[in-house]
């Protein structure tokens, strides 16, 4: 089956998925093969080491994780409803494609949720969940000195991610969770062309401190502005950036890529 066409580009290198070359993460207790192999292939998805379009065969991916087929089936099947993968009968997996104009609605319906979540955040919020919050954003600027793509997406899911949980409404909480996987690819593919990673290292700060000073309005507020500056962004890729090229493939540095 016929993968997709990469092409070389100025992208800043970032750190590759090498599956073979390192162990493969550890299950927490108690989590099942099916939950392992939706997690590692989720996230060889989001960050880009199976490109939109890229038809994939559940025999090579088992093989690329050290699982069986089983688990991979399943994990698949879940991935398809959250929207990542197509199943194509006769034709096999295809890692479905968004186009900037669904990324658009996806912030469209991040804005409307997570201004309210926030709110409740807020209103919920513990010493302990603040401090959490904090040392999110503190671990990655310790680490990566708040400059590197691969540090900000890390940061901006778990950060994004907390905040939800903090809502205490479970639901709109794994809705976020969903709809912030579905548009973390384009950081990726996208918008390190135009990201200003120290900006939107500032609006998270701003969300931070809004919550350090229990004022659900101004953190509401600053939630708002930071997706909306996201969006702004990808409108302006939209209007101004019709033929950017391709990014190229994050390399795998051993073994084959589990295309057909």
């Amino acid at each position: 089956m016929p993968q997709a066409r990469t092409e070389r580009s100025a992208r800043p290198k970032r750190k590759a998925v090498a599956v073979e070359a390192e162990a493969p993460p550890v299950a927490d207790k108690g989590a099942s093969l099916s939950d392992l192999a939706y997690q590692q292939i989720k996230d060889l998805i989001l960050t880009l080491f199976f490109l939109p379009g890229q038809y994939l065969n559940e025999a090579a991916i088992c093989d690329l994780l050290k699982l069986g087929r089983t688990p991979v089936h399943q994990a698949l099947q879940l991935l398809q409803v959250e929207g990542l993968v197509e199943v194509v009968p006769r034709k096999g997996v295809i890692v479905r494609p968004d186009s900037i104009g669904e990324v658009v609605e996806i912030l469209d319906a991040r804005i409307l949720v997570e201004v309210e979540l926030v709110r409740r955040a807020v209103a919920n919020s513990k010493r302990d969940d603040v401090k959490e919050l904090a040392a999110i954003l503190d671990k990655t600027n310790r680490r990566h000195g708040g400059g590197s793509l691969d540090a900000f997406v890390e940061s901006d899911r778990a950060f994004h991610v907390k905040l939800a949980a903090m809502s205490g409404n479970a639901i709109l909480a794994d809705f976020v969770r969903l709809m912030h996987e579905r548009s973390t690819r384009f950081w990726y593919l996208h918008l390190w062309q135009t990201v200003d990673l120290g900006g939107a290292g500032r609006e998270h700060r701003t969300i931070l401190e809004a919550m350090e000073a229990h004022d659900p309005e101004r953190a509401a507020r600053a939630m708002r502005r930071h997706i909306e500056s996201l969006r702004e962004r990808l409108q302006h890729i939209l209007n101004h950036a019709p033929n950017r090229a391709r990014p190229a493939a994050v390399a795998q540095p051993r073994g084959k890529r589990a295309g057909a």
